[in-house]
């Protein structure tokens, strides 16, 4: 199983923490590691610049990595039987993109299942998402490769 503290850096890094409320690139309102919120949070409906406290943004983080954890584990069986470096890049572009916008990596998730993992790697890389994310597609996908960071 992989380190959850790096992930966490990792998220951290790609993602930048905000302690306040935000709106993403989309218009939404976001706040901690891109938090989006939703209606329950406490923040759900609070103005645009609102402070968001460390401990309420770390409680996000951790929800968020286990939502993530448990769409990558359910939706693809092989992800148990990756290393831990392997998992941790899953987690990420689960954790960015979502589960069902990971699901449309077709080629990427069947060369991850086979190990292929120069073709997987290209495969990130030949994606709008690349060109969206720029530095953390190319980090991701060097993970993905090798299976080193």
């Amino acid at each position: 199983m992989f380190d959850r503290d790096t992930l966490k850096s990792e998220l951290i890094r790609d993602e930048g923490c905000v302690f306040e409320i935000y709106e993403d690139h989309l218009g939404y309102a976001t706040c901690g590691v891109g938090h989006l919120i939703i209606e329950g949070d406490p923040e759900h409906g609070k103005p645009i610049g609102t402070e968001v406290s460390p401990d309420e943004v770390n409680a996000y983080l951790e929800k968020d990595i286990d939502t993530a954890i448990v769409e990558v584990s359910k939706r693809y069986p092989f992800f148990a039987s990756l290393d831990d470096v392997r998992q941790r890049v899953l987690i990420n572009m689960t954790f960015n993109l979502g589960s069902p916008r990971l699901s449309m990596f077709k080629k990427f998730l069947a060369a991850v299942e086979a190990g292929n993992w120069h073709v997987a790697a290209a495969e990130m890389l030949d994606s709008k998402w690349a060109k969206q994310v720029g530095d953390r597609a190319i980090r991701l996908s060097d993970m993905m490769r090798d299976g080193t960071v």
